[in-house]
């Protein structure tokens, strides 16, 4: 059994505290760490005082000296929108044709439109711009409705099948499921599949060509290659929006498809647009 030792002359008192024979002595703090202690508290008082700091309601304590951090960040903001309104009034009275034959334009629309292509596109498109299932890659050179210049902004600007502006791209596929006989799908199915080279029901195609003719080659051509003045893609180069697998394009034929893409006139300004279509223009696939 473990005897609590005496208490020598000049101990300090003990806590009161004992857990198994220990006793805590009640040793005073050091006087450097008091006085930190007492500065950081007063320093805290000063600085609710000064600046923004307990949470109310609907806001929080402004503070004497009225600093706000959103503040500091809007002048940046209009600094920094004033530094590029120059070379904004420049992109827009500047063709789009014209914009590339000026390097330094050009350099900056490119980094202007990067800039809100990551804010505002790349939810859908990518972060890269490779798209994703039902939302185009931007990469490559297969465009529902054209790659030009004057497409992309048009594109950008109205948008596609929406119900906001007047000057929207629009187009829509019938749902053939409720058209066709279930055999018909399936052969217009095989004949699609047949148009890439892909495994493919020889029998079932032909018929399905017939089919095609009769009910989709109107939109796509008899040559299955598509037409971008009705944003109808082209079915022969293997690249496919929603998937072209028999099941996915079974699913679309039945069903059909209908993307929608907002319009950006209303959010974005003009300036904006057109750096944002130069970038788009040269990631690759632009025409």
């Amino acid at each position: 059994m473990s005897k609590t030792p005496e208490k020598q002359p000049g101990d300090p008192n003990t806590t009161g505290h004992s857990w198994d024979g220990i006793e805590e002595f009640d040793n005073p703090m050091p006087r450097w760490w008091l006085w930190t202690f007492y500065v950081t508290i007063i320093w805290g008082v000063i600085y609710t005082i000064m600046y923004p700091a307990w949470p109310l309601v609907q806001s929080a304590t402004a503070g004497v000296l009225g600093w706000s951090s959103r503040e500091l960040v809007q002048e940046e903001i209009v600094s920094f929108e004033e530094a590029n309104a120059p070379w904004n009034a420049k992109l827009v009275e500047t063709s789009l044709e014209d914009v590339s034959k000026d390097p330094e334009l050009q350099q900056y629309a490119v980094n202007a439109g990067g800039a809100v292509f990551r804010t505002w596109c790349a939810q859908c498109h990518g972060s890269g711009a490779q798209g994703a299932p039902g939302f185009p890659n931007l990469l490559d050179d297969a465009w529902l409705w054209g790659g030009s210049l004057e497409d992309i902004e048009t594109t950008i600007a109205y948008g596609i099948r929406n119900e906001e502006s007047d000057d929207a791209r629009y187009s829509e596929m019938p749902a053939f499921g409720e058209i066709l006989e279930k055999e018909e799908v399936t052969q217009v199915v095989q004949y699609v599949m047949s148009l890439t080279n892909a495994q493919s029901d020889d029998a079932a195609a032909q018929a399905g060509k017939v089919v095609f003719e009769d009910n989709c080659s109107v939109c796509h051509g008899e040559d299955g290659k598509g037409d971008v003045t009705q944003g109808a893609p082209n079915l022969t180069d293997a690249i496919w929006l929603y998937g072209g697998s028999e099941e996915a394009l079974t699913e679309t034929v039945q069903y059909s498809r209908f993307g929608v893409m907002p319009p950006w006139e209303n959010r974005l300004t003009e300036a904006q647009i057109r750096a944002v279509t130069a970038y788009v223009h040269q990631l690759g696939g632009g025409q």
